[in-house]
């Protein structure tokens, strides 16, 4: 009950709401027929007034004072009394004797100079008081003279008194069970105030209060809680699962109760599940759950390689299942790395995968059970609302943190289960929702942005699917997951040649109608939703300006914002010297190509390469003109002050272990991932120094299809955001890439020239027809020049299939023809020289504002 005192509130036994109970007890006035009510145990206790006069002590009690016997004021000096239970004790009193008049609160009572204690009269009674606190003598004067510090420690004192008296009475009603408490109301206050039961006389040293009591929850009853999941179907609190929603792989997740979903308890037959990686809740079936212990069932390596949530997922279900199991992984500074960043983190994640592909080995399944403290659904749901008994009367220390707004808290809250999606969408064909109010991709309602491709919004966490995702193609040369939500099992592929979209079957029977997915198979070709003239159908409406907001989504997705690059304004004529560049990782030297053609001239032109080839073709093609300095890492700060100085840095790592297409990469921190570095140590060591005002740009270049967490650290390092540019806007093949730099109007719209090659025929060679309009990213990978789902070539000559050469290769890159036709190379050898270039057209587009400050012909 509680005990409020001079404003104060000390937690114990009985709170809840408030309702009328008419039942009355024989032999005793009530004053109130309200009963107070604990939230869920449906059980009423009498809110009751004792008869004798015992309203309980609401008095304040300072060091060297002692307690009124009775409810009149009584001089601070009074000598003690018995203690005894007032209730037991006092007379009974006729129900019509007690004085109807309402009782006021009392205030803060005064220190006044000690008086002379008056005698106890015959008709006084018992005093109403409990065991008194020894008195300590004071001079005369001293309560006038005493300081502010004083009084503080002693009010300081009388609260940790009084907090930890109703504690301990809180704690032995829990233990003793009382099966009816009993309560007063005080009549002049809005809200019902309980006060404390009877306290049986203890001794101090008793075990019953030297023992560790159950923890108390704060604010409700601390009646025996109502286990949770007693269906006799397995899966109890704590238990470690893979649950499957539709959609989805087996994901890995948690039971948990539903105080920690915060929302209502989860029927029979089903469980909360808290999934890994994203902290998400859902109710799942016991039918669409299975034990982590059959980890080799449920783990699904495709999804592992190309989904980083996925891995997180993978990794902190593993994790809790290895410190179950007694063997904690050694701490290591992976941070958002594991998603597939740290090496040291990765190597944990193998090892972790191995344990579980065994069984869990040396104990097996059973070494995940759930410890005790996992067990308990309350201390699970809100640990902040339990309290040790020692500590009761410590208050919080104030939060340094800001206050979280209501919104914050929702988004945490947030329980995104199977059904949520249709359930929103259903109340938007009702039109009691709009369609811009929630993530067409998950259901969530926690919407940040709008989708740029459909009418409707998107949530965070789908945005960053979309940004690692939407560029990622598989081996057929269609997008490895649904355009709509980045995820889905079975996905529907375009018959339409030139577009490689793919959609779930969930999302089109959900948005589009029950049964379209049916009606797509089997329509034969299928031109899915982005390729069809109507842009309505049924609730999936495509934007009018879908290509510019797509272009934007690339453009605005920054995470970070850094300040804006500094600004070199044009030289003049007269005054424009040659440029000199250094060219790290440089290919087949496409940089000086185009710099050539811009008719830029070119002073020194310094590359680092190590791909023979590569070299090969540089040096036949450009005369000799470049100077190849071998490794990148080999190249001191004493070589670039020998070298230079240079007006541009150019160069774009390997991307093999960036890439998320690669199920094996390794991330940026190693393999080539790590010659991002070497980068950016010598664009630091080529800088001008800060009192020169000579022009200075650079220029990086990657995937698109890379993980966040990748992309963030290089914008770090490199303090500035990215540019998406898709090479399928000035040539004939889709080829998106960011580009990181200081070179003006990086971000203007590309545009296509008079000479530029868009479309496939314009590249081949007479009497060859193109099948496609444009063909997709072309790799080192032998196929991937061939395109659709069925693997078409994409070239017809004389009534057969064909391969693009490698002239027409050439021609879609933007390289003049035989450009790699170097030294007898093989096809496959020249087809891996193009697929690690850039595109010739792109480059001139971000190259071309340089004729502003440098000479040319």
């Amino acid at each position: 009950m509680e005990e409020r005192e001079e404003g104060r509130e000390v937690t114990g036994r009985g709170s809840g709401e408030l309702k009328a109970d008419t039942e009355g007890r024989p032999g005793r006035a009530r004053k109130s027929e309200t009963t107070r009510v604990r939230a869920g145990d449906g059980q009423h206790g009498r809110l009751k007034d004792c008869t004798h006069g015992c309203y309980g002590d609401t008095t304040k009690r300072l060091p060297g004072t002692t307690m009124p016997s009775n409810t009149s004021a009584v001089p601070p000096s009074e000598g003690p009394a018995t203690a005894m239970d007032p209730c037991e004790m006092a007379p009974p009193t006729p129900p019509e004797e007690v004085d109807p008049s309402p009782r006021r609160k009392r205030g803060r009572q005064k220190l006044e100079p000690p008086e002379t204690e008056a005698p106890n009269t015959e008709g006084e009674g018992v005093r109403l008081r409990r065991r008194p606190v020894p008195r300590v003598p004071f001079q005369a004067g001293d309560p006038f003279n005493v300081s502010r510090r004083q009084k503080e420690e002693w009010i300081s004192h009388w609260n940790r008194e009084t907090e930890r008296q109703a504690h301990h009475k809180a704690v032995m009603s829990v233990m003793e069970e009382l099966s009816e408490p009993e309560f007063q109301k005080e009549e002049e206050t809005a809200a019902s105030l309980a006060t404390p039961p009877p306290q049986q006389h203890t001794d101090p040293a008793s075990p019953t209060i030297a023992m560790t009591p159950e923890p108390v929850v704060r604010g409700h009853h601390a009646t025996p809680r109502e286990s949770e999941y007693q269906d006799g179907r397995g899966f109890g609190l704590g238990c470690l699962v893979f649950g499957k929603l539709r959609g989805f792989s087996w994901w890995p997740g948690r039971i948990v109760s539903w105080v920690m979903s915060g929302r209502s308890r989860a029927a029979d037959g089903t469980r909360w599940v808290m999934w890994f990686g994203d902290g998400k809740f859902s109710v799942v079936c016991v039918e669409k759950l299975m034990p982590l212990s059959s980890f080799s069932a449920a783990f699904h390596q495709p999804t592992y390689s190309k989904q980083p949530m996925y891995r997180r997922a993978i990794f902190e279900a593993l994790q809790v299942a290895s410190t179950r199991a007694g063997r904690p992984l050694p701490s290591c500074d992976g941070g958002d790395d594991a998603e597939g960043g740290g090496a040291e983190l990765q190597k944990q994640n193998r090892k972790l995968i191995e344990w579980a592909m065994t069984g869990f080995l040396p104990n097996g399944p059973r070494s995940l059970d759930p410890p005790d403290e996992e067990r308990d659904q309350y201390k699970d749901g809100y640990p902040e609302m339990w309290t040790e008994p020692e500590a009761a009367y410590t208050p919080p220390p104030p939060s340094k943190r800001p206050r979280k707004n209501a919104a914050e808290k929702h988004k945490i809250r947030e329980v995104i289960d199977e059904g949520t999606r249709e359930r929103l969408i259903q109340e938007i064909r009702q039109k009691t929702r709009n369609m811009e109010d929630i993530c067409i991709s998950c259901g969530s309602v926690n919407v940040s942005l709008e989708h740029p491709l459909f009418i409707g919004a998107m949530c965070q966490s789908c945005k960053n699917c979309f940004l690692e995702c939407a560029y990622q193609y598989d081996d057929d040369g269609y997008q490895s997951y649904c355009t709509i939500c980045c995820g889905g099992r079975e996905v529907l592929m375009c018959g339409n040649n030139n577009c490689c979209r793919c959609f779930c079957v969930e999302c089109v029977d959900l948005l589009v109608g029950e049964g379209s997915a049916s009606a797509a198979i089997i329509e034969d070709p299928w031109n899915c939703y982005m390729c069809e003239t109507r842009n309505t159908h049924g609730l999936l409406r495509r934007r009018d300006d879908w290509p510019a907001r797509l272009q934007v989504f690339f453009a605005n997705n920054h995470e970070q914002e850094f300040e804006a690059p500094r600004l070199y304004p044009p030289v003049s004529a007269e005054m424009r010297q040659p440029i000199r560049v250094l060219s790290l990782f440089d290919g087949i030297a496409t940089g000086l190509l185009v710099l050539r053609d811009l008719g830029i001239q070119v002073d020194r032109y310094v590359a680092s390469e190590v791909c023979e080839d590569s070299i090969t073709v540089g040096m036949v093609r450009h005369q000799g003109s470049i100077m190849y300095v071998g490794d990148v890492r080999n190249v001191t700060h004493k070589h670039i002050q020998d070298w230079g100085p240079f007006d541009l840095v150019i160069g774009g790592s390997p991307c093999n272990d960036l890439s998320i297409v690669n199920p094996a990469r390794k991330g940026l921190f190693e393999g080539t991932g790590r010659l991002f570095f070497e980068f950016y140590r010598l664009l630091h060591e080529a800088r001008p120094k800060p009192d020169e005002t000579r022009p200075f740009f650079w220029l990086f270049e990657n995937v698109v299809a890379m993980g966040i967490s990748d992309k963030r650290d290089i914008s770090r390092f490199l303090e500035c955001n990215p540019v998406m540019i898709d090479a399928k806007e000035v040539s004939a093949a889709h080829r998106a890439r960011y580009f990181w730099g200081n070179l003006p109007g990086m971000g203007r719209p590309l545009t296509a020239m008079v000479n530029d090659k868009l479309d496939l025929q314009d590249c081949l060679e007479h009497g060859r027809t193109a099948k496609f309009g444009k063909v997709r990213t072309i790799t080192t990978r032998s196929n991937s020049v061939k395109q659709g789902k069925d693997q078409h070539f994409p070239v017809y000559m004389d009534n057969k299939e064909d391969i693009l050469w490698c002239t027409e290769m050439e021609r879609v890159f933007g390289f003049p023809v035989h450009y790699t036709d170097v030294s007898n190379m093989s096809r496959l050898s020249r087809q891996r020289l193009l697929g690690r270039s850039w595109s010739v057209p792109v480059i001139r587009h971000l190259f071309a504002p340089l004729k502003e400050y440098f000479a040319c012909n």
